[in-house]
């Protein structure tokens, strides 16, 4: 592959004004923060909060085997990635809509087409994340893909905080549900214009690819003889899917925040604005040791991050300032882990391969987006210990785990 088209600085600053823009988008739907209080609006139920927002991320699991089967046949796969921008764009604007006209007046229904957008989102996003990280592999090679994303995190966290300061103005100007709306309808006009600017990208061809097998039940069949020959790829994927256990604490961080202090919109936004923060500066970390083929420390440093912060929140629950600190250190250890397990599982992958095993590690970590249902339950009827005893213990096995990972030799 031509060193003309590998690394052009083309496709690194629409890879970071894509970055950009979508991080403008969808901070106003943050995990830890705003979508939370959005669903506790319509409900008190912690389950519901809990399915909620893992339907913002987790429909994707649904597809990602399927994508990589006929992805890993396709020469280019740029066309199908703007189907999914569009796709994307309408689900998340929709959900504005729903809310604006809904609103109260029905809050079973407002819930149901909140649920259908995030679903919808999330499950094109099954296609767009083996198209993605497909696209990376062959646009970057594998020290320029970490600086890349390195700049490309650090513009998501800025365009973070911009929205995050946007949103809490807005939640304090407009009452609620008509704030929410507000939210989703003008971050989908920013996120739109991230994926016009990505879709303009100059796409190699690849020629080094697997011919696609004769059903999707044999493309299974091989992809699971895949899995199970290689240990290092084993490794990698349980250490990624252990790190997601965050997510068992996470929606209820800020329910337990608003618990104990009067939480004002402002204080939300500036969570966001802070934890975005913590995002890009860590970046200048991050890319500096990808860029040196030490992805396997950025894992090792950002799970130990997650580690502390769960026992903060677990000894924290009346001071404002903890959860500061709280919410700066799980955006620096959540952008490292993703940084470093994007570029792990594609120096990993064989160029042929690359589809099945982003695919692979993709489908099976995706299982992590659905850890936030258990913690509702637990929070519901266990309390916030056994929420917080149960998060650590998984982050331990990744932890565990993170020192086998196979890097860059």
């Amino acid at each position: 592959m031509s060193k003309k088209v590998v690394d052009k600085r083309s496709n690194h600053i629409r890879n970071v004004c894509h970055g950009f823009f979508l991080g403008i988008g969808t901070a106003i739907a943050e995990p830890s923060t705003i979508l939370p209080l959005i669903i506790h609006h319509f409900s008190s139920s912690s389950v519901l909060v809990g399915v909620f927002v893992s339907l913002l991320r987790g429909g994707a699991i649904l597809v990602q085997m399927v994508a990589a089967f006929y992805a890993q046949s396709f020469p280019l796969v740029l066309p199908f990635m703007k189907r999914v921008f569009l796709v994307r764009f309408l689900s998340w604007f929709s959900i504005g809509f729903a809310i604006l006209t809904l609103g109260n007046s029905s809050k079973t229904l407002t819930l149901l087409f909140i649920g259908m957008g995030l679903f919808f989102f999330s499950f094109s996003a099954g296609f767009g994340a083996i198209y993605f990280r497909e696209l990376l592999g062959k646009m970057f090679s594998h020290t320029y893909r970490g600086y890349s994303m390195a700049y490309r995190q650090f513009f998501t966290g800025l365009g973070s905080i911009l929205s995050g300061a946007a949103a809490g103005w807005v939640l304090n100007h407009f009452e609620a549900p008509k704030s929410y709306g507000y939210l989703f309808m003008i971050s989908a006009l920013f996120m739109g214009i991230g994926f016009y600017i990505f879709s303009r990208v100059k796409e190699p061809i690849k020629k080094n690819i697997s011919h696609k097998e004769s059903s999707f039940k044999e493309f299974l069949k091989n992809s699971s003889k895949i899995f199970k020959t290689d240990k290092h790829l084993q490794i990698q994927i349980f250490s990624y899917l252990f790190s997601y256990s965050y997510m068992i604490a996470l929606p209820f961080i800020i329910l337990q925040a608003k618990k104990y202090i009067n939480l004002s919109g402002t204080d939300i936004g500036l969570f966001i604005s802070i934890q975005m923060i913590g995002a890009m500066i860590s970046n200048f970390l991050w890319g500096k040791l990808s860029s040196i083929g030490k992805n396997r420390i950025i894992v090792n440093i950002s799970t130990f991050i997650l580690i502390s912060i769960i026992l903060l929140a677990w000894m924290s629950t009346n001071s404002l300032y903890s959860y500061y600190v709280i919410f700066f250190f799980f955006g620096m250890a959540t952008d490292g882990l993703r940084l470093s397990f994007g570029n792990l599982i594609l120096i990993l992958a064989p160029e042929d391969k690359r589809p099945v095993y982003v695919a692979l590690q993709s489908n099976i970590v995706s299982i992590g987006l659905f850890f936030s249902i258990p913690g509702g339950f637990i929070v519901e009827y266990l309390g916030y210990s056994w929420l917080y005893g149960v998060t650590l213990g998984f982050l331990f096995i990744s932890f565990i785990l993170s020192f086998k990972l196979k890097d860059i030799k």
